[in-house]
């Protein structure tokens, strides 16, 4: 192996072996420009004199079979990453989720570095980036590094604060450690009630829809009614807009399990994935916004005093190095429509207002794969006091995605009120 190979870790190993036929393994930002936004041209020129800032994205997949590798991708050309739309028109906002759906299902080029931003030009004078960005590239806190080192007006600012590394105590009393060990796994690999209404062979095709909501007035209105934090605000607006969904689709439902990653990134890694994750019931037969928002703020308090992400990723990293079949075994079993519906991401985004070459940042969504059995996911990213909900579906299996969108909108808006 060439000695400027990076070999590749277990979960990029883990994140290609899951892409198939039906299943890409990239994520997607889509960065909505103001008026006066930049030509392609300009903005391939600011992207090439960062673009040393950010060296995975010139590395392509290389070695063996046996020992997979990035590889510096000597035949890098910028305009195979940075490129027009296919259509020169401008394109109406109603009209962008549609784009996206299409860009999203498409594959990237493994010959190449895993990434790709598509450029289309708006009706309002703006343009939408649509970026992929393989999974085993970067996970979602990465990904909104590289979009501020290499899109952002300045490089260092509206960076997130980083998070602290979090490390459970581990007891010293072996009783209390198996009690909470038990108490993890009843937490964790507990079955849902009820069967999924997302479970269902996926195909190739995808539906996109997007939400936004006041960042500040959601979290003031999750705090002052249940002591909660932003994430729980945004599981408990999801819990609502699905149970408005599945009345709708489906006449009733009980709790539904929702996977919620967790990142492990702390400050100074450069890791392109660290996460784990907990999973959690949402209350959808609870008709009480602030009664839904007091149950997610308990269940997600068990699970982060618990330290469930932490655990589970021991756990994980302990299986692989003594029984493999044991870890694949668990991995199946996490995979389960029965251990979770699907999955809410949430990633901090830029604090303050952004812009790109004097364009403004109107808008940020993030949108995440789904999975087989696993037909919706969502994705949340925050940017200048404004969360960006981005919902990811196949529309054989979920049909209405627009009015799960106009759910959440219309459930942030019912807490906000409530706080009021």
């Amino acid at each position: 192996m060439s000695t400027d190979a990076i070999p590749l870790g277990p979960e990029d190993r883990a994140i290609l072996g899951l892409e198939s036929d039906t299943v890409a393994g990239h994520t997607c930002k889509v960065v909505v420009l103001g008026p006066g936004a930049p030509s392609l041209d300009a903005l391939r020129a600011r992207i090439a004199d960062r673009l040393e800032l950010t060296p995975a994205l010139r590395r392509r997949l290389g070695g063996t079979a046996r020992d997979p590798a990035w590889v510096p991708d000597e035949a890098f050309e910028l305009s195979d990453h940075v490129v027009a739309c296919r259509s020169d028109a401008p394109l109406e906002d109603a009209r962008l989720p549609g784009l996206v759906a299409e860009l999203f299902a498409e594959r990237l080029d493994r010959a190449r570095p895993l990434w790709r931003i598509d450029v289309a030009p708006l009706a309002g004078g703006g343009a939408a980036l649509v970026w992929r960005l393989h999974h085993a590239v970067a996970d979602g806190t990465t990904a909104m590094r590289y979009a501020r080192l290499l899109l952002w007006a300045d490089p260092q600012a509206s960076a997130p604060a980083a998070a602290a590394p979090s490390t459970g105590d581990h007891e010293a009393d072996q009783a209390r450690r198996r009690g909470h060990l038990a108490a993890f796994l009843h937490r964790e690999f507990a079955r849902g009630r009820g069967a999924s209404p997302f479970d269902g062979r996926i195909g190739t095709r995808r539906a996109i829809a997007f939400a936004a909501t006041p960042l500040t007035e959601l979290h003031d209105a999750a705090h002052a009614l249940a002591g909660a934090t932003i994430n729980d605000g945004v599981l408990a607006v999801l819990a609502g807009a699905l149970r408005r969904w599945v009345e709708d689709q489906h006449g009733s439902l009980g709790d539904v399990r929702a996977k919620v990653p967790v990142s492990l990134h702390h400050e100074g890694d450069d890791a392109g994935n660290r996460d784990s994750f907990f999973t959690l019931p949402l209350p959808l037969n609870e008709p009480d916004p602030v009664a839904r928002l007091h149950a997610v703020s308990a269940a997600t308090a068990a699970r982060k005093a618990g330290h469930d992400a932490e655990e589970l990723d021991e756990i994980h990293r302990e299986l692989a190095g003594v029984s493999p079949r044991m870890e694949a075994f668990c991995e199946q079993l996490e995979r389960s429509p029965r251990r979770f519906a699907l999955s809410v991401s949430n990633v901090p985004g830029p604090r303050s207002a952004v812009s790109v070459l004097g364009a403004p940042v109107d808008q940020l969504y993030s949108i995440a794969e789904i999975g087989e059995r696993h037909a919706l996911r969502v994705a949340v990213v925050s940017c200048a006091g404004t969360l960006g909900f981005g919902f990811c579906a196949d529309p054989a299996i979920v049909a209405g995605l627009d009015s799960l969108a106009a759910g959440a909108e219309a459930e942030a808006a019912a807490l906000i009120a409530a706080q009021r």
